[in-house]
């Protein structure tokens, strides 16, 4: 008897030891969550990755004159919001004009990607057009100036920097309704392959993401 009470006791602190352990794995754990992955739509990433984070660290960014923003002076402007997106631009073969034998290069299709705010919510989606959708009453369509306004990302391997207006013939909704400029900065990834494609119906995805900003000029 003596000798199964002690056994007892000593079983209760190595129950407990166990399961502080586990507690300890779980927590570690909802630090590697990677934006865009599974149902966590809080998307917290324990390395400084975040889209919280990202947000964060660019608003700190030199943004290249060729896709400043116009002062609009007297009233300036105000930014509506800021998303961070996660996702892939997708790219098609396309056959050179004139090239004999045929070859073949890579043209852009459309983005496909996740947008989150500064809480690590997910909040909405980016896709062809291009568009930015938040709901069916939130939603707003982009298009190039004329000529584009683009810079180099700070990153070579990387996709432009842009600086975009609202589409011609679309009308921005909800919290995008007086949106007048959107910004695509602080990119990583997303160019098209070097290898060029070997036949007319290859496609490919490439993992991108980037900073969304909404501008709109005060009256």
């Amino acid at each position: 008897m003596k000798k199964n009470r002690f056994s007892k006791f000593f079983l209760i602190p190595a129950f407990l030891s166990a399961a502080f352990i586990g507690c300890e794995r779980d927590k570690n754990s909802l630090t590697n969550v990677v934006p865009g992955e599974g149902n966590n739509a809080t998307a917290v990433n324990g390395n400084g990755n975040s889209p919280a984070a990202q947000i964060s660290a660019s608003e700190g960014l030199v943004i290249p004159t060729a896709i400043e923003l116009p002062a609009n002076l007297p009233n300036g402007n105000t930014r509506v919001a800021t998303f961070f997106a996660v996702g892939v631009q997708k790219y098609k073969a396309q056959l050179i004009a004139g090239s004999n034998p045929a070859a073949y290069q890579w043209v852009f299709v459309a983005p496909q990607a996740d947008l989150y705010d500064a809480t690590n919510a997910k909040v909405g989606t980016h896709s062809a057009g291009p568009t930015w959708q938040l709901s069916v009453i939130d939603s707003i369509y982009g298009q190039q100036y004329s000529p584009p306004k683009t810079a180099p990302s700070q990153d070579p391997a990387s996709i432009d920097w842009l600086l975009l207006q609202p589409k011609t013939g679309t009308t921005p909704k909800g919290i995008f309704a007086d949106v007048d400029y959107i910004q695509r900065i602080a990119t990583k990834g997303g160019k098209a392959p070097v290898t060029p494609p070997a036949t007319a119906t290859q496609t490919v995805e490439v993992k991108y993401k980037a900073v969304y900003r909404f501008t709109k000029i005060n009256p």
